[in-house]
């Protein structure tokens, strides 16, 4: 959520009055992120989200949006996407798409402990289930595909084992995904990006996510894996806290039992969850793009995660009796 578009509350004068929503009266841009430009807004009305999307274009968005409504509409706790006197949920700002959703109450949980990770859990189980009907189709844009794309563009810059990592990683993540016990795994829209930022709390209950703009169609472990690779480990390393886990494991299972094929998958999955991040963040770091307030993700910090989950293996998703 980086400032790569500048917008000015004077801008914004005569574009509000197709929302139902009243003046602007207040805009700060928000520094954290580097996908979109993401703005607080104050108006007459309330706190709302505004963003400026970079990358996605016109025909993508609606999936991003249409999805949100669906969870809120589900009783999932989602950032409700508002609509202009059209029905549009996308418009343009400054010639590129934009849309205001509501702002979640609470912040961040940067410092979670099992209490935290279990409704994170659940959350994610019960968002799974409420996005299986979900009408439109996209796939996980960061996916594979992405991954063999991306891979040649960073590798000049890496230190030859860094690289040998990487190649080797991608070629098994690439066999992994073309077996049957893969085709066999539950899938659906998944939020793919659902880290301790993304995640509010007021004190311990859960209030919500948000930042769906990576989601996509993929599998549910996958998702999974992605939020345990954040939620659940020490910073400084990378290791696994087995409270952690266990505990986020057991709410997510509580509401949407895992399958066998699952349970296969889980080593790989952390090792694929791992893998996209450190590649995106170093996409990201040798060749960024310009911002207002861009603040490059050190890609380190997910290359220890994935050394990490090939040297060790995880809590299992059902513990052995």
């Amino acid at each position: 959520m980086a400032v790569f578009t500048a917008v000015t509350l004077d801008e914004l004068t005569q574009w509000m009055e197709q929302f139902p929503l009243g003046q602007a009266v207040a805009l700060k841009g928000i520094a954290s992120g580097i996908e979109n430009s993401n703005f607080f807004l104050t108006t007459e009305r309330g706190e709302y989200v505004l963003t400026v999307f970079e990358n996605l274009d016109f025909e993508q968005l609606p999936f991003y949006l249409q999805l949100m409504r669906h969870l809120a509409e589900r009783g999932i706790p989602v950032p409700a996407p508002v609509a202009n006197a059209q029905g549009e949920l996308v418009v343009p700002l400054r010639g590129k798409p934009a849309a205001i959703v509501s702002k979640l109450e609470g912040s961040s949980q940067m410092d979670p402990q099992p209490v935290h990770c279990a409704d994170v859990g659940t959350m994610l189980a019960r968002m799974h289930l409420a996005a299986a009907d979900f009408p439109l189709q996209q796939p996980n844009l960061r996916g594979l595909d992405w991954w063999q794309a991306t891979m040649p563009q960073v590798l000049q810059y890496l230190t030859p084992d860094n690289a040998a990592l990487l190649q080797s990683e991608v070629a098994f993540q690439a066999n992994f995904a073309a077996g049957t016990s893969y085709a066999k795994l539950p899938r659906g829209p998944v939020h793919a990006d659902l880290f301790r930022n993304n995640v509010m709390f007021v004190g311990e209950k859960l209030t919500g996510c948000f930042d769906f703009y990576f989601a996509g169609v993929d599998t549910w472990l996958y998702d999974l894996a992605v939020t345990v690779n954040d939620w659940c480990i020490d910073l400084d390393s990378g290791v696994l806290d087995v409270a952690r886990v266990n505990a986020l494991l057991a709410a997510y299972r509580a509401v949407r039992p895992f399958t066998a094929e699952e349970e296969l998958a889980w080593q790989p999955m952390l090792r694929a969850a791992a893998l996209r991040f450190w590649l995106s963040r170093l996409y990201d770091f040798y060749a960024p793009r310009e911002a207002e307030l861009l603040t490059p993700h050190d890609p380190t910090h997910f290359e220890r995660i994935l050394r990490e989950r090939i040297a060790t293996p995880a809590p299992r998703l059902v513990p052995q009796e």
